[in-house]
């Protein structure tokens, strides 16, 4: 018996591992090499692409836990969302999932523990990006050369070390990004004049005990500040995990889909004007 539950254990991750890449096959691999970068992504096409038809294109960041090599682990969350059939025929996209290296991380944060394993992050100002960071943007800019990407339609967002990277990309290409989500990140608010223009949508567990709440509450309440209208769904209950929630919001991809860079654009034209 003993043996029995053995082997029906195996054939259970078998097939289980074996039904996660079956579910992913849509997405196809590729990746940006260029001098000194280099980064992995998966990347999901419209159905019925046209490479002569323009495009939205979403970049979506994943976690530490799904940090690696394989180009496959950045998919767990979020993926099988834009897989859907409804999302994809109501809101056909280019949808690009990169993976960060084990031996880097998305944002320029100082990351130190107390004595009982509790996780500090302090958030740079300034400074050059990470090695994962620096290969993601020329990576972004690359995909956006591409001529059937439509560049009024681009969006980003990731959850928690891909939120902290969401956060970062923005305030480093605060004009290229229609609007974004970040869930369970953080930044410093010092940061958060740079991309205040950006319709940002944040998500976070009220419980969270390993990326603090406090973050996305100041980055939201400075917004405010600033006069922007802020999206921010609080799930008191929830701890890290707010990505199944977030990701399961039926207006996300809708709202995220709605805006173009139209209007920023004809905001910083004014600015222009009147210097």
């Amino acid at each position: 018996m003993k043996y029995f539950k053995v082997t029906l254990f195996l054939l259970f991750i078998f097939f289980s591992f074996n039904t996660g890449a079956q579910t992913f096959k849509k997405f196809d691999k590729g990746s940006y090499l260029s001098k000194q970068d280099s980064i992995y992504y998966r990347i999901l096409f419209p159905e019925q692409f046209d490479p002569t038809q323009k495009y939205p294109v979403i970049f979506v960041l994943h976690g530490r836990g799904e940090s690696g090599s394989d180009n496959e682990k950045q998919l767990t969350h979020g993926a099988k969302l834009f897989l859907k059939p409804a999302i994809r025929s109501k809101f056909p996209a280019i949808v690009i999932f990169p993976q960060c290296p084990e031996d880097s991380y998305w944002s320029n944060v100082k990351i130190t523990a107390d004595s009982a394993g509790k996780r500090r992050f302090d958030f740079q100002t300034g400074g050059k990006p990470t090695r994962a960071m620096h290969a993601l943007l020329g990576m972004i800019d690359n995909i956006l050369e591409k001529p059937y990407i439509n560049k009024e339609k681009v969006f980003i967002g990731g959850l928690s070390m891909g939120g902290m990277g969401t956060y970062e990309v923005l305030r480093r290409k605060p004009r290229t990004f229609a609007s974004a989500f970040a869930i369970c990140g953080g930044d410093t608010t010092a940061n958060v004049r740079k991309y205040k223009n950006v319709p940002l949508w944040i998500f976070h567990g009220g419980e969270d005990d390993v990326v603090n709440p406090k973050f996305s509450i100041n980055i939201a309440n400075q917004l405010k500040i600033l006069g922007k209208e802020v999206k921010f769904n609080y799930y008191p209950e929830a701890n890290h995990n707010s990505w199944d929630a977030a990701f399961a919001e039926p207006d996300l991809i809708p709202w995220l889909m709605s805006h173009d860079l139209h209007d920023k654009k004809t905001f910083f034209s004014s600015l222009l004007f009147w210097k």
